[in-house]
């Protein structure tokens, strides 16, 4: 399991006083504040957010010792994490954080082994497994129950019904 989940991602700077949009990946968008202090990608910078509010498509958000728009403007992109302990565990065998996916072996129901989930993604119209073929490449596959019909953490792997001519 990921030691650090990635919870949000910093994006355009708002207005000159150093605000952000910020781009939640939490379940309700406005928890990513709950979480206090969160790390960059690399873990050597924290931000602390000190202020949230709805815009449309985003958040808007203000981040302790960033007060103008050039300081704003120098963290686009930079995505933010929280240590998996300060998260809250998974109420039952169906819950789980995507970075769990992450290194699953992916099978059809039959049992033929196609690769491995490497990244989870959503580029705004549904979520995307990617998964690193056995045959060289990857494959996205829509993060569906029908296409994802079965999730095992315990077993290490997806179930997969892709469809035709994903695999080659």
């Amino acid at each position: 399991m990921a030691s650090r989940i990635l919870v949000a991602e910093i994006g355009a700077a708002h207005g000159l006083r150093g605000e952000v949009k910020l781009r939640s990946f939490t379940q309700d968008p406005m928890a990513v504040q709950d979480y206090r202090v969160l790390e960059g990608e690399d873990g050597t910078r924290t931000f602390a957010i000190e202020g949230l509010k709805p815009a449309k498509g985003c958040l808007i958000a203000r981040l302790a010792g960033v007060s103008d728009r050039t300081a704003a403007e120098g963290l686009r992109g930079v995505k933010l994490y929280v240590p998996r302990d300060r998260l809250p565990a998974p109420e039952d065998d169906e819950t789980f954080y995507y970075a769990d996916l992450i290194g699953l072996a992916v099978a059809t129901g039959d049992g033929r082994m196609l690769g491995k989930v490497v990244a989870v993604h959503n580029f705004g119209a549904g979520d995307l497994i990617e998964v690193e073929a056995g045959s060289g490449g990857t494959v996205m596959l829509p993060f569906t129950a029908a296409v994802v019909p079965t999730i095992d953490l315990a077993a290490g792997r997806l179930v997969v019904d892709p469809p035709a001519g994903a695999f080659g």
